[in-house]
C-alpha cells in the first residue's frame, strides 16, 4: 500500500508533481493532508518551490539591490500564490471576484524580486532571471486582459488595480493592445496634456498629491510612446512577444555583490555615457485644435483624436550625454546617498545637464535634472528608473521648462546608459 511507504519516499514522489496535483493528493486522506500541510519542517514545500522554473528567492534582490532572502521565506504560501496566478493567467475565467489585485501583486513580487545579473555579462539574454521569463511567458497569453485597460477621461489613476496594471505593463513591454492607433493616441493625449502637470506632481510622472509617489499610469503612457518608436509593429501584425530595450529582460538589476553596493557612492552607476531620447510636438497645434473643437485644456482633457489628425507631428530625437558625479549627500532614513552630477550633451557637447539621483520613500530611483545650452538652463526634467538598480531599461520621465508657465510645452524623455562600447 502506498500509505505504508516511508515519509521520505512519499515526499520525494510528491516533489516530482505539479503543485496542483500535490493539493489534490492532500484531499484524498488525512495521512496525506497531514504530510503535505502539517509537516514539522518546510522540506516538501521548499523542494516543490525550487523545482519550479523560478529564481531561488534566497539569492534574489529587490529593485534597490538589497537582498530579499535574508529573512524567513514562507515557501508554501508563496508557491500557493504563484500557482494560483499561473492558473488564472492561463484561463482568466477562473478569476474570482476582486481577485485581480491579488494576482497582480503576486506577479509584481516575482518581477521586482529577482536574481541579479553580473556586470561582466557578455550577453544579457544568456542570463535572464527565471522569474522574468516565467512572468513574461504567462502574461503574453492574455496580456489584453491583465494589462490593457484603456486610458480614458474618467480614469481613476489612484486606483490600486490601475496602478498595478500600469506598473506591470511598463515592465512587460508592448502588448497586443498597444499597437492600436487609438491606444497610442490615448497615451500621447495623457503625456502631452498640460492638465497632467502642476506643482502637485513636480511637473513629472508622480501622483497629484505632493507625495512624489510614482504615477505608473503616467510612466506607462511614456513607455508606450517610446516603445513604438523602437520597433515597427503595425496594428494588424501578428506577434508573440516583442523584446525591446523597454521590456522584461532589461529590468533585471545589474549587481556583482549586493554587499559592495551598499559601500559604493555611485550606487546608481551615474558616471559614464548615456543616450537621451525625447519627443515633442508643437503645442500651438494643440491650442489650435482645441479652439477649433471649442474646448480648453482647463476644462477638458486633450482629445485623443488630435493625434490621429493631419495636424499632429511628433518629433523623436536622441543625443549622447556624458555624466560625471560631482558630489554625494549622506544617506537619510536608510535610503541610499543622493548622487549629484553634471554632464555635456551632444557630440561634440553643445549643451549641459545638471541634476541628482535619489531614492524616494517608496525605494523608487528618482532622477531630476535641468539642461540647456551656452550655460543657460531652460529645460527641467523628472524621471524614474524603471526596473532594478543599474538595469539597462533606463529612466522614463517628462520635461518642461524651468519656468512652468501655463502654456509651456511638455513632453517625454527616455535616458539609458551605454554599456560595453555601445551595447544598450
Amino acid at each position: 500500500m502506498i500509505h505504508d511507504l516511508p515519509q521520505e519516499i512519499l515526499e520525494d514522489t510528491l516533489i516530482l508533481c505539479d503543485p496542483c496535483d500535490v493539493a489534490a493528493v492532500s484531499q484524498t486522506c488525512r495521512q496525506f493532508r497531514d504530510l503535505i500541510y502539517f509537516s514539522d519542517d518546510n522540506h516538501l514545500w521548499r523542494a516543490l518551490y525550487l523545482s519550479q522554473p523560478l529564481d531561488d528567492p534566497r539569492i534574489c534582490v529587490d529593485q534597490a539591490g538589497r537582498p530579499t532572502g535574508s529573512g524567513e521565506f514562507d515557501w508554501k504560501i508563496n508557491l500557493h500564490a504563484i500557482t494560483r496566478a499561473r492558473l488564472t493567467l492561463n484561463d482568466p475565467k477562473l478569476l474570482r471576484e476582486g481577485e485581480i489585485v491579488t494576482i497582480l501583486r503576486t506577479l509584481l513580487k516575482l518581477t521586482t524580486n529577482t536574481r541579479p545579473i553580473s556586470p561582466s555579462f557578455s550577453n544579457l539574454y544568456d542570463d535572464i532571471s527565471q522569474n522574468l521569463l516565467w512572468v513574461a511567458a504567462h502574461l503574453r497569453k492574455h496580456d489584453d486582459y491583465f494589462l490593457d485597460y484603456g486610458l480614458c477621461s474618467d480614469l481613476d489613476a489612484t486606483s490600486e488595480e490601475i496602478q498595478l496594471r500600469s506598473r506591470l505593463h511598463a515592465y512587460f513591454g508592448i502588448t497586443h493592445g498597444d499597437v492600436r492607433r487609438s491606444a497610442r493616441s490615448a497615451s500621447r493625449a495623457y503625456v502631452y496634456s498640460l492638465r497632467n502637470y502642476s506643482d502637485a506632481n513636480q511637473y513629472g510622472p508622480y501622483m497629484m498629491d505632493y507625495s512624489r509617489k510614482v504615477n505608473w499610469v503616467h510612466i506607462q503612457a511614456i513607455h508606450h510612446i517610446f516603445a513604438l518608436h523602437t520597433v515597427n509593429i503595425q496594428e494588424n501584425d501578428v506577434f508573440e512577444y516583442a523584446i525591446i530595450p523597454m521590456s522584461m529582460p532589461h529590468i533585471q538589476p545589474i549587481v556583482e555583490d549586493v554587499s559592495d553596493l551598499d559601500g559604493e557612492t555611485d550606487w546608481a552607476q551615474v558616471e559614464g555615457d548615456w543616450i537621451c531620447s525625447f519627443c515633442f510636438c508643437d503645442h500651438r497645434d494643440l491650442l489650435e485644435f482645441n479652439q477649433a473643437n471649442v474646448q480648453t485644456e482647463e476644462t477638458n482633457p486633450l482629445d485623443p483624436s488630435f493625434f490621429e489628425s493631419p495636424m499632429f507631428r511628433e518629433v523623436f530625437r536622441s543625443m549622447t550625454v556624458k555624466l560625471k558625479v560631482t558630489a554625494i549627500d549622506p544617506s537619510i532614513d536608510g535610503r541610499r546617498p543622493t548622487i549629484h552630477f553634471t554632464g555635456g550633451m551632444g557630440d561634440p557637447a553643445s549643451g549641459s545637464m545638471t541634476g541628482f539621483v535619489e531614492m524616494t520613500s517608496e525605494a523608487a530611483i528618482r532622477w531630476h535634472f535641468v539642461s540647456g545650452e551656452a550655460g543657460n538652463s531652460i529645460w527641467c526634467s523628472e524621471g524614474i528608473q524603471v526596473g532594478g538598480v543599474r538595469s539597462l531599461y533606463g529612466v522614463l520621465g517628462t520635461w518642461t521648462t524651468i519656468f512652468h508657465d501655463f502654456d509651456d510645452p511638455v513632453g517625454p524623455f527616455w535616458l539609458r546608459r551605454l554599456v560595453g562600447g555601445g551595447r544598450r
